[in-house]
């Protein structure tokens, strides 16, 4: 079917149809004589043989003009008139830059490939379409998109539910930034402190056994599992830390050094690290019998945050003097120093995925998580949270990691690395979120706050490939939802 916007029309005034035999020399006709009327004042002629175009491909010559009503001239004056009404004609059809170009004469494809580039008219059009197309998109696209790349279709992202499948009452449980009062251990127990006391709670079984009481007179700062085995240690506030079998429930040893409360906790095989008040971190080796076999002196106030990297060559430290360093196995000044937080340093994470990737994250007046390179000694990127960041844990089964924040929207975010764009935002804890820990098999953390709840929530997938261990966590975890 013939497009209708060249179709004869009486209102038009267009002559009768013409012969389409191509390359045929027609005699002159009015649509011939509209043309070479529009050209007079460009030093061109018409060719002396008119070709009409495919339908689909108009000639301008032979059929935009066409049609328009356009009378010839009959005097000087009009002859101004005319000039200046084509000039305009031509500028608001084509656009302002083909104002002065006489259209080409053979619009066959031989001829369109001689053409210059199309105005910027149509392009602005084309890259104005596309957009308004992708806005319709239920996906987004990334940022280096480049018009005429193909890109493989946008996955649908992840689903992380929003709700916690389980909650359970924490009386007790300190609203204190400083502090580390939950752990999760490689057996799948669960460390908590409350108060003076330390409770397990089993994933498997849900059961309850209550640790220790360390009296009136003392209170539990931190606790922290070892790697592997059962041992837990205990930092108090009279700055001790205690080592309990908790396959026993039996203390094992005292271990004193610092003046004031331990609010960190960090295992290395056999080396313990404890962060104190008293600005230092003791190096303790439970083999030994020393109470400590080092000592790391740098931080200007309380150390509250410790994390050893997955080769243990490398031991992070922040501190409320909002500095975070980086210590190696036998130095005892920092070999790292970054100050670019505002705020005190609690939140530290080492990336499982690539070595010498480091996170930390700023308190109330930074609200900032920071990523380092520690092997080459640079700040890679920083990312705005809008709230106190009070934790960090990186997953083991995909580039992700959580954070948990407190003032003002106590929420929880899930990032996906290296773009850090959210996969979810999940809230319910009424408080700050100070508390964070992870399941031996990666997929589930644990979250405390002031509001005296743990809340437990799904939000890593399943490795690609699990131990026995971690089929065993996972299943246990597996009866402890259906519950």
């Amino acid at each position: 079917m013939d497009d209708p916007m060249v179709s004869s029309s009486p209102q038009l005034n267009q002559p009768p149809a013409v012969s389409r035999t191509p390359l045929a020399v027609q005699p002159e006709t009015p649509a011939r004589h509209i043309e070479r009327m529009l050209n007079v004042n460009h030093h061109h002629r018409s060719p002396s043989r008119t070709i009409y175009s495919d339908r689909f491909i108009p000639s301008r010559s032979g059929s935009n003009f066409g049609l328009f009503d356009i009378k010839s001239p009959t005097n000087s004056q009009s002859d101004d008139t005319s000039s200046a009404y084509t000039t305009l004609l031509r500028a608001a059809l084509f656009g302002p830059d083909s104002a002065g170009v006489i259209p080409p004469a053979t619009p066959d494809r031989r001829g369109l490939m001689q053409m210059n580039p199309p105005n910027q008219n149509i392009f602005r059009y084309k890259s104005e379409t596309r957009r308004s197309m992708h806005s319709l998109l239920p996906f987004g696209f990334d940022d280096d998109v480049v018009t005429g790349v193909h890109h493989s279709p946008v996955k649908t992202p992840r689903k992380v539910p929003r709700s916690p499948y389980k909650v359970l009452d924490a009386p007790a449980l300190q609203d204190d930034f400083y502090l580390n009062l939950v752990d999760w251990s490689s057996h799948n127990v669960l460390a908590v402190g409350l108060g003076n006391c330390v409770y397990l709670w089993n994933a498997c079984s849900s059961k309850v056994t209550k640790l220790c009481d360390l009296g009136t007179d003392d209170s539990v700062c931190s606790v922290g599992w070892a790697q592997r085995g059962t041992h837990l240690a205990v930092g108090t506030g009279n700055g001790k830390v205690q080592i309990w079998d908790a396959s026993r429930c039996k203390r094992v040893r005292t271990m004193e050094g610092h003046r004031l409360r331990i609010g960190a906790l960090a295992w290395s095989s056999s080396m313990l690290s404890s962060g104190s008040r008293d600005k230092s971190i003791l190096q303790r080796d439970i083999r030994a019998q020393e109470d400590f076999v080092s000592k790391l002196s740098g931080h200007k106030s309380e150390v509250c945050g410790l994390k050893w990297s997955y080769d243990n060559r490398e031991l992070a430290s922040g501190g409320n003097d909002n500095r975070l360093f980086v210590w190696n196995q036998h130095s005892t000044q920092p070999v790292l120093k970054y100050c670019e937080h505002t705020a005190a340093v609690k939140a530290i994470a080492w990336s499982p995925h690539l070595h010498g990737l480091l996170a930390s994250g700023g308190g109330t007046a930074d609200r900032c998580i920071r990523f380092w390179n520690t092997t080459t000694n640079s700040h890679l990127s920083c990312m705005d949270t809008g709230s106190q960041v009070c934790n960090l844990v990186w997953s083991k089964n995909v580039n992700e990691l959580v954070s948990t924040h407190g003032y003002s929207q106590n929420q929880i975010i899930v990032w996906r690395y290296p773009t850090m764009s959210k996969l979810a935002t999940l809230t319910g804890h009424t408080y700050r979120v100070l508390y964070l820990a992870i399941s031996p098999d990666g997929q589930t953390i644990v979250t405390g706050a002031g509001d005296e709840t743990l809340r437990f929530w799904n939000v890593f997938p399943s490795p690609k490939s699990q131990n026995t261990g971690s089929e065993i966590g996972a299943s246990c975890l597996g009866r402890t939802i259906i519950r």
